[in-house]
């Protein structure tokens, strides 16, 4: 799950202009091994394209029949263990890191659908993974987004 909101925050707004922690080969190759992947070229570009496919789902601009083409090649393979029937994913190995990433977005929208999104603040790229009870969080960040809002809030306010 962290690999997931870490692959889609990986594009933030840093003093109002684009980071791209994928953009350059050396960062990307850094950010792909951190996450347990190889860092070839081929699995940066794919990785951006689950990246940016996986944004527009969540937001609810793209269908999930989107993340199609990028599951091409992947195959469930069951196996008979001591412990029961286990199911292991085969994929080509640059594709592996990108697979994992929709595999857990996959689960988040099965086990807590509609946590995954994206910060309530309009100037702001994050998403956040809503782990409160009552599953109101808003922001990417109490301390960053949440503390603006607040504070854009009180200043109106208090004109």
């Amino acid at each position: 799950m962290d690999t997931l909101l870490d692959l889609l925050n990986s594009r933030p707004l840093v003093n109002g202009e684009e980071r791209d922690a994928l953009g350059d080969p050396a960062g990307g190759r850094r950010w792909a091994r951190e996450h347990g992947g190889e860092g070839s070229l081929a699995e940066l570009a794919l990785l951006r394209d689950t990246r940016d496919i996986l944004r527009d789902v969540v937001r609810g601009e793209t269908s999930p029949d989107a993340l199609s083409p990028l599951l091409e090649g992947v195959h469930q393979i069951p196996e008979i263990t001591s412990d029961g029937l286990q199911w292991t994913v085969r994929t080509p190995p640059h594709a592996r890191l990108a697979v994992e990433v929709i595999l857990a977005w996959a689960a988040a929208e099965k086990h807590t659908p509609g946590r995954l999104r994206p910060c309530a603040n309009d100037e702001c790229q994050l998403f956040l993974l809503d782990r409160s009870r009552a599953n109101r969080a808003r922001w990417c960040s109490m301390a960053v987004c949440g503390n603006r809002e607040k504070a854009r809030r009180h200043y109106e306010r208090t004109r």
